[in-house]
């Protein structure tokens, strides 16, 4: 008797890879993002936009209870001032590889909602 055996790519942690998306106030006022987030087996590191405006993560936090999102990092606006970005989201579709992450996007003063989606 002969048994065939699937191999299945593994996608490793859940938030691990490049995700893109937008976030803005409103449906009109987006900014797209790249958001590139890596599990080191203890963290999850990464970088909103890289390139020369790249703002690294300061910490995130998943619960896989409810696999709900919680991410943290300090920019700089536009004149160079510190603004503090907070974020909070909820991954979806979870068995995809192309999962999505979606929730709530504050920087500084400004809220809005944000949709990533992994490359």
């Amino acid at each position: 008797m002969l048994f065939a055996v699937s191999a299945f790519p593994q996608e490793g942690h859940p938030l691990t890879g490049t995700w893109t998306g937008d976030w803005g106030p409103t449906a009109a006022q987006r900014t797209h993002i790249t958001l590139v987030m890596n599990w080191d087996g203890k963290n999850v590191t990464g970088t909103i936009n890289p390139g020369p405006d790249a703002v690294n993560l300061g910490s995130v936090i998943l619960d896989v209870t409810n696999w709900t999102v919680r991410i943290e990092a300090d920019a700089k606006d536009a004149s160079g001032k510190p603004v503090r970005i907070s974020v909070e989201g909820k991954l979806e579709d979870l068995t995809n590889p192309h999962r999505k992450l979606s929730g709530t996007w504050m920087q500084g003063a400004t809220k809005g909602d944000f949709r990533l989606i992994r490359d």
